[in-house]
């Protein structure tokens, strides 16, 4: 299994935390705004932004290379970009046979949502 540790998140017992409160809650430190930039730098190409979200809608909550790569570049850009993504900490990855199957954790959905949510007003 070659899964990575996401660096958006820090463990926190059972459940796991975003390292970076939302926007409005007050200023992000250098390191929680370098976190984030990397974030948002991978989700800022088209094609990654689409097999981003090829992977967070698929059935199961993974996906196949061989299910998502019919975005319209070479299979080796696809795997170019799937690294970006793995590298920014938005998706894992395992090994089953010949084929890689990649899924993004449920926390790093909240974590992003959290990031850009506003507080409710009383």
């Amino acid at each position: 299994m070659s899964n990575t540790r996401l660096p958006l998140l820090e463990p926190a017992g059972p459940a796991v935390a975003p390292c970076c409160p939302p926007l409005t809650e007050r200023p992000m430190t250098a390191e929680e705004a370098e976190t984030a930039a990397r974030m948002f730098k991978a989700l800022g190409d088209p094609v990654r932004l689409r097999l981003f979200s090829a992977v967070a809608s698929h059935e199961g909550g993974e996906a196949c290379v061989c299910d998502i790569s019919d975005v319209g570049v070479s299979q080796p850009t696809v795997s170019h970009h799937l690294k970006k993504l793995k590298d920014a900490g938005l998706l894992t990855s395992e090994r089953r046979g010949t084929w890689v199957y990649y899924r993004v954790e449920p926390s790093v959905l909240a974590a992003m949502g959290k990031l850009l949510t506003t507080p409710a007003t009383a």
